[in-house]
């Protein structure tokens, strides 16, 4: 192995010289050529003397320049524009550092260097010593490229713009993935017959089919990270007729980082066709607040807490404390972010416990908190209703009380649509938590939020998994009505509009993420079989079960009496309601305490529906019913 260290060693200072050698010659050069056309191709003989005498200390001085400016530490097959800047700096120290020797010293009997010749001299390195490396980067590309022409599969490419220019150069730089893109394809009909990153455009989306008859390709790739999901579906649809592949870059919510490459390539899922445009939000702006704070998020181990944790971590705050029940959970995401270059305070804890949490809040004095442990399962609360109100309504309580006798700065609960118009316990659990928030935002220290938002893809408990589990078995798909439909957002996106919500915080908001349009459940079922291959009601048959009680046909994202107000981010509203009296929502919540300690379910679902009609007019929740049945969008 110290063999074999010792070899690659050797060669990276054989490399480095070689890059030496070659700036040494032409630099040489340059100075050369700055005499010859100032002279106008024949300089007197006396500057040929002055040429000889000089050119050891130019060329001294300029590379020496070059190494302090790190240009020997870069492969120049991977040369760009942030390299040609630096090179243009280099360049411009290095001249005007040997313009000032060469003035303050002169060789005796010799006339000064003529003025034009330094700024000739700068040009010609400019040139010279980025020409080279730009030449050696393309000659690498062509080698590359040519050495992989017939052998890759030949691809499509659907989008001509950034994301496109960078997939292709990965391509032509990664010989081994065998890829021969042989075309793009792109909506705006001026670029077509233009050339990105060396391949053409062929025509617009409506030319797909015949572009694939044309050229042959074996598999599209979706390169558009910005695309709204009806076009991805539009694109998908064609390939399934024509009977082509189709992989696609990850949208921009996953893609934080802007990290374009073949490795991000992934199979289209039904997430990616929903329907909905995504959100572009500057991360690195509006979660600046985050930057240097210590932070504490919990349910940690959850779809929704482990992605807060991987986004708040990526910002850079100077500590983040990570709280979660479940033991495996907690492991999992701690282990992430290590492997991450992060280094999170894992803490094995249950919100519920008070005196517990008044530890963790003691010992790590948390600034901002995120409260996303909640139980969620609409079923399986109905059948614990003592648990849900315990760990979704008591338990934010009880970390709010914390919040304010720590003086934390910001804290946010992660809410549901389910708490809108509540018809069963975890609904109702979540408004009572709302109304704490709402409680604690009186207090004017700690800024309270809740973030309310319908169901996100691909989280524990939501219809996704389930429709994948019962596809992966042979069908049938269940759905309980066929005009169902429910709000659909991906987790890293509703994660981003929650860290900037909370940033804008003003105390005991209810801010509501815009979900865009409600999906059908029925189509969602026929559109995740089309991805798998198969045909609705010919492969995969898709049965209507019938509502069950609480369910509801059409989720809502506000309450009746409540009133909604834009925000200074589009994909965010405010939503205010009467003010409620504190004094006697929190003795309805001492009330509530009391009576979940006697086990009670019975009395204990009374006593949660008391509670959130204190200090307020009803809001018509109804009565807690018996709801053994899965909700369709269940998760939040």
């Amino acid at each position: 192995m110290s063999m074999r260290i010792g070899s690659l060693a050797l060669r990276g200072y054989l490399h480095r010289l070689g890059q030496v050698s070659v700036d040494l010659v032409l630099i040489a050069l340059a100075w050369w050529l700055a005499f010859v056309v100032r002279f106008d191709g024949d300089p007197p003989g006396r500057y040929d003397r002055l040429f000889l005498i000089t050119v050891g200390v130019v060329v001294g001085i300029k590379i020496l320049t070059f190494i302090a400016f790190r240009l020997y530490t870069r492969w120049w097959r991977f040369t760009g524009i942030q390299d040609l800047e630096q090179i243009l700096l280099a360049c411009l120290v290095a001249s005007g550092l040997v313009t000032l020797a060469l003035t303050l010293w002169r060789p005796e009997g010799y006339e000064a260097v003529p003025r034009g010749v330094f700024a000739l001299d700068f040009l010609f390195t400019v040139v010279l010593i980025g020409g080279v490396r730009f030449v050696v980067r393309s000659v690498m590309e062509r080698a590359s490229r040519g050495s992989s022409v017939g052998s890759g599969r030949p691809v499509i490419v659907c989008g001509a713009g950034n994301a496109a220019n960078s997939l292709l150069r990965d391509m032509r730089a990664n010989a081994s993935l065998a890829y021969t893109p042989v075309g793009l394809i792109d909506d705006d009909p001026r670029k077509k017959g233009l050339r990105v990153g060396g391949v053409r455009v062929l025509g617009t989306r409506d030319d797909l089919g015949r572009v694939l008859r044309e050229t042959r390709a074996r598999e599209v790739i979706i390169a558009m990270p910005s695309a709204p999901g009806a076009v991805r579906k539009d694109i998908v649809e064609r390939c399934r007729e024509a009977g082509v592949r189709v992989t696609t870059l990850p949208g921009l919510p996953e893609l934080m980082n802007g990290e374009v490459s073949v490795q991000k390539l992934r199979e289209v899922q039904v997430e990616d066709v929903l329907g909905r445009a995504p959100v572009e939000i500057d991360m690195a702006r509006v979660a600046r607040y985050l930057n240097g704070r210590r932070v504490l998020v919990t349910g940690a181990g959850g779809s929704i807490g482990s992605e807060l944790c991987r986004q708040v971590a990526a910002v850079g705050p100077s500590s983040l404390v990570i709280v979660d029940h479940a033991e495996n959970n907690l492991f999992e995401i701690d282990l992430e972010l290590r492997d991450r270059g992060h280094a999170p305070v894992p803490v094995v804890a249950d919100c519920r416990d008070a005196a517990l949490m008044e530890g963790v809040f003691s010992t790590h004095r948390p600034e901002i908190v995120f409260h996303a442990a909640a139980y969620k399962h609409v079923p399986m609360m109905e059948i614990n209703p003592i648990q849900a109100i315990a760990n979704n309504a008591l338990a934010t309580a009880t970390l709010a009380d914390q919040a304010v006798r720590h003086g934390v700065e910001r804290f946010c609960l992660i809410s549901t649509d389910k708490a809108v118009e509540p018809k069963t316990v975890m609904g109702g659990t979540k408004a009572l938590a709302e109304r704490v928030v709402e409680m604690h935002g009186r207090d004017g220290g700690t800024r309270f939020a809740a973030v309310r938002f319908g169901n996100v893809l691909g989280s524990s408990g939501s219809v996704l998994p389930i429709f994948r589990r019962q596809i992966a078995a042979g069908g049938p798909v269940t759905v309980t009505h066929p005009d169902m439909t429910r709000y659909f957002m991906t987790i890293p996106e509703a994660v981003q509009l929650v860290i900037e919500a909370t940033g804008i915080a003003e105390g005991g908001d209810v801010f509501v993420l815009d979900m865009g349009e409600p999906v059908r459940i029925m189509d969602l079922a026929h559109n995740m079989i089309r991805l798998s291959g198969m045909e609705p009601g010919r492969d995969i048959q898709v049965e209507v079960t019938g509502v069950r009680p609480g369910e509801k046909l059409h989720e809502e994202l506000f309450n009746l009496d409540e009133d909604v107000h834009p925000t200074r981010y589009g994909g965010i509203l405010r939503a205010t309601r009467g003010a409620l009296d504190p004094a006697v929502l929190a003795d309805r919540i001492e009330r509530l305490r009391e009576v979940v300690a006697t086990g009670d379910p019975h009395r204990a679902s009374a006593a949660l529906w008391a509670s959130l009609r204190a200090g307020r007019e009803p809001v018509a929740p109804g009565e807690p019913q018996d709801v053994h049945a899965r909700d369709e969008g269940d998760a939040s």
